[in-house]
């Protein structure tokens, strides 16, 4: 992969994915993919993504009982993914059986690596406190996530950039980290609350950051996707 990044493909079918990648010259860049476009597109994206060498993110947080994340796992192993993900707080079985169920297809040369989804980006604290009943601060949550989800076998997690470093310390620098909620600096916030631009997320122990509508929406992509390279790699 030449950059950590990748860049979310927010779009709601395929034809539209495959006009911004080649109106902005993005061939062969690492992306994700996550609900809205999978679930109406299918198989067929991830082919198309494949077919055009792009590194692929298949973001879908699954969250079932054991059985069915191990067979659902097991169908999205054969699609040549790099990287799936779980909700953590599914539960050390849930994620064991998400393991089972990637590393059953022993056709592939290179087995996806699995993330846990600690607490979402979009979430703060009184939304882990008044709504969820979760007395800890979001830092203590997400590191008790990372823990369980290093624990079950996962390859590393999804947490915020202010995460990252205590993630690191609490389950090695070998542990992934992915990063959303990137944003460049004159970007607005969205739905986001928990976000960080990206020399931040750098310097704050990062591995791969995933940046979205900074981009996508960005009156032109193309530069605004290089500046991202350029906070980056002058961290």
């Amino acid at each position: 992969m030449k950059q950590p990044f990748y860049l979310a493909l927010d779009f709601k079918t395929l034809e539209e994915v495959q006009q911004f990648i080649k109106r902005n010259d993005f061939h062969g860049i690492p992306v994700k993919v996550g609900m809205e476009l999978f679930y109406r597109e299918g198989p067929k994206i991830i082919e198309w993504l494949r077919k055009n060498d792009h590194p692929i993110f298949l973001d879908l947080k699954l969250h079932d009982i054991p059985t069915t994340v191990r067979k659902a796992m097991a169908n999205l192993s054969s699609l040549d993914i790099d990287v799936v993900n779980v909700h953590a707080s599914g539960g050390q079985e849930m994620i064991k059986a998400a393991k089972e169920g990637l590393l059953s297809n022993t056709s592939l040369k290179k087995k996806p690596k699995l993330i846990g989804v600690t607490v979402l980006t979009s979430m703060d604290e009184s939304c882990l406190h008044d709504e969820l009943n979760i007395q800890e601060s979001v830092s203590e949550a997400v590191v008790r996530l990372a823990k369980l989800t290093k624990y079950s076998g996962a390859d590393g997690v999804v947490c915020s950039a202010y995460e990252a470093q205590m993630i690191k310390e609490a389950c090695g620098k070998d542990f992934l980290t992915i990063t959303p909620g990137i944003r460049l600096v004159e970007s607005d916030n969205n739905d986001q609350k928990r976000v960080a631009t990206p020399s931040f997320a750098k310097q704050n122990g990062c591995d791969f950051l995933v940046i979205g509508r900074s981009v996508t929406q960005a009156e032109n992509p193309k530069i605004a996707y290089e500046k991202v390279i350029e906070e980056w790699n002058h961290a």
